[in-house]
């Protein structure tokens, strides 16, 4: 049975004194003993958070990461060994804020990927389709061509490693979530295409959900058989809140 899990996304957000008071409130949440959780500051606050969440049995992990894995002249990057070195254990690859918004591609993702394996780190695969593609029922192609993409050229057993975080972008940070039922649709769809290749890959793999995910919608998302679990924006930095969406994985 696949283990549920909540990670939440911190994004562009956090000084040393907020990101503080946040570490304060998830060392007071109850988080159920069944769910991994996992927190993805920036890089600037990594090291604080490991720190101050030291004894809690929260995983911490990066936004992003070099195409190489190794440390070199890569000016403004970090190394996915720098980020081992440092205590994280998982790493975002293809969010859709650095597919749209910074510009990476497929061929950029699939170096990534691999990059982040080569170090023993989890690589947290974000896929999803904007409102457009949506709208012009290209939902699955377009989810179907970011998967592909990495199986045609690592392989699906890559995937025995790692997690898949499906975001339709139009729910990003918008309010608007998915049905959970739209939701489930598209889980189902992107097991079958890893069941395609590899039914024992397909039925390890963990499938979490992300957009606009809250407390209030949670167990409900939840509570559909191929989502096992959420990747937490907004929400994720109110400790309160994330606590209570955690919690919703755990029934």
């Amino acid at each position: 049975m696949r283990r549920p899990m909540v990670a939440g996304n911190w994004k562009m957000h956090g000084t040393r004194a907020s990101v503080a008071e946040l570490i304060n409130g998830l060392r007071h949440q109850a988080l159920p003993s069944g769910v991994d959780v996992a927190v993805f500051p920036s890089f600037l606050h990594i090291n604080q958070v490991i720190d101050g969440l030291e004894g809690k049995s929260i995983k911490v992990g990066a936004q992003n990461a070099a195409v190489e894995s190794k440390q070199g002249a890569l000016t403004g990057e970090v190394a996915p060994s720098q980020l081992a070195d440092e205590g994280c254990s998982l790493v975002l690859v293809g969010h859709s804020e650095r597919r749209q918004i910074v510009g990476e591609n497929d061929e950029t993702l699939i170096r990534k990927f691999a990059a982040v394996q080569a170090c023993g780190l989890i690589p947290v695969l974000c896929i999803g389709e904007t409102l457009e593609e949506r709208e012009a029922g290209k939902t699955l192609e377009v989810v179907g061509r970011q998967l592909g993409s990495i199986i045609e050229e690592l392989g699906v057993g890559v995937f025995a490693k790692a997690v898949i975080a499906y975001e339709p972008v139009w729910a990003i940070g918008t309010g608007l979530t998915a049905s959970p039922q739209q939701a489930q649709d598209v889980h189902a769809a992107i097991r079958a295409q890893l069941a395609a290749e590899n039914s024992e890959v397909a039925q390890g793999v963990r499938l979490l959900y992300g957009g606009s995910v809250k407390a209030a919608n949670a167990v409900e998302l939840f509570g559909m058989p191929d989502i096992d679990g959420g990747l937490i924006g907004g929400a994720s930095l109110n400790a309160d809140e994330f606590g209570a969406i955690c919690r919703a994985a755990g029934n």
